[in-house]
């Protein structure tokens, strides 16, 4: 029976780092059920984030690849903001450190808003370049969103103060003089591209925002533009937008 108290154990396994490490403490075996409970929280923990560095390691490989080929400077891009109702197409650029190590980063898709927001500050802390490209509701309805995307994402390489020697896009090839690889459903699968992703979303979403205080009645804010029933509602109640997509169903057919 181990002399620590269980709050002792607990305390102690705050600071546990590894599954290893855990064996290897002496109140590993303490039969009380606290204690084992503690240890078990602990365990899955540890898994959880193993299982992330593993991930964040898999997610790393095509700029690995990169650099093996020679190229230092390596941008993931990606865009939000295709299949809204309202609002702009929002695409980002970012190009990473080598030794970038944020292993919570993932497809934006996959992360909590507030999870989204702690990781766009830390990488924005960390990245080696970022360019953001905007193209508004009315390129959107003059050259078509697919047209409007590649423009958002020429314009965000443009953006980068750092000028790249390679691109990782998502689901996408750019009219670009610069080396590139198209990577389906890349912000799952590159961690520059997961970046930009995260990047992108939190910009357009804050900028809904903004949206939602200009125009209300159509709760931007939590709908982000899509076509959600409250914002159904609110172009039955309150009409057309300046911000709306006058060539996107329902929208074109009440204009």
């Amino acid at each position: 029976m181990s002399k620590l108290t269980a709050k002792e154990i607990k305390e102690l396994l705050v600071e546990v780092s590894s599954l290893n490490e855990l064996e290897q403490q002496s109140f590993f075996d303490d039969e009380r059920k606290s204690v084992q409970t503690a240890i078990k929280s602990c365990q899955n923990r540890l898994l959880k984030a193993q299982k992330l560095k593993e991930h964040f390691e898999e997610m790393k490989e095509f700029e690995k690849n990169a650099r093996k080929s020679g190229f230092k400077f390596i941008a993931g891009i990606d865009e939000v903001g295709r299949g809204p109702l309202a609002g702009p197409v929002v695409s980002a650029a970012v190009i990473l450190p080598e030794d970038f190590d944020l292993h919570e980063v993932n497809d934006s898709k996959q992360l909590s808003l507030k999870k989204r927001e702690e990781l766009f500050v830390k990488i924005k802390e960390q990245a080696v370049a970022i360019g953001i490209g905007i193209k508004d509701h009315d390129v959107i309805d003059q050259v078509n969103i697919y047209e409007a995307t590649k423009l958002a994402m020429k314009e965000a390489v443009e953006q980068l103060e750092v000028k790249p020697d390679f691109l990782l896009i998502d689901a996408m090839v750019l009219d670009l003089p610069i080396g590139q690889e198209k990577i389906i459903k890349g912000d799952a699968r590159s961690i520059s591209i997961a970046c930009a992703s995260i990047i992108a979303k939190v910009t357009r979403d804050k900028m809904m925002e903004e949206f939602d205080i200009m125009y209300p009645g159509y709760d931007f804010s939590n709908n982000a533009g899509y076509g959600t029933k409250k914002h159904l509602m609110g172009l039955e109640e309150h009409g057309v937008t300046p911000i709306h997509r006058k060539s996107f169903a329902p929208v074109k057919d009440m204009v």
